[in-house]
C-alpha cells in the first residue's frame, strides 16, 4: 500500500521546482495523490478494511490542505498541477 523509494525519488524528480526539492507542496501532493491511488486500488479487493480507510480520508483531507494553500497563493500554478495529476477539481 505504501508507494517504493525509487518511485518515490520519480515523483520528486518529476514535480521539483528546484534542484533538491522535496518539502514543495506539488511534491507533496503528488506523493499522496500515488498513495491515494494505492489504497484505493486496495480497496477494491479488501471493501471491509475500515482501518485502512480511515488513513485514506486522512491522506485525502492532507492533500486537500495542500491544494487550498496553493490555490491561496498562485492560481495557475495550481491549475497546472491538478492537471497534471489527474486530479477533478
Amino acid at each position: 500500500m505504501s508507494i517504493s523509494a525509487a518511485r518515490k525519488q520519480e515523483l520528486i524528480a518529476e514535480f521539483a521546482t528546484k534542484d533538491g526539492d522535496t518539502g514543495s507542496p506539488e511534491v507533496q501532493v503528488a506523493i499522496l495523490t500515488e498513495r491515494i491511488t494505492n489504497l484505493t486500488e486496495h480497496f477494491k479487493s479488501h471493501g471491509k478494511d475500515n482501518h485502512s480507510r480511515r488513513g485514506l480520508l486522512k491522506l485525502v483531507s492532507q492533500r486537500r490542505s495542500l491544494l487550498d494553500y496553493v490555490k491561496s497563493h498562485d492560481v495557475e500554478r495550481y491549475q497546472s498541477l491538478i492537471k497534471r495529476l489527474g486530479i477533478r477539481r
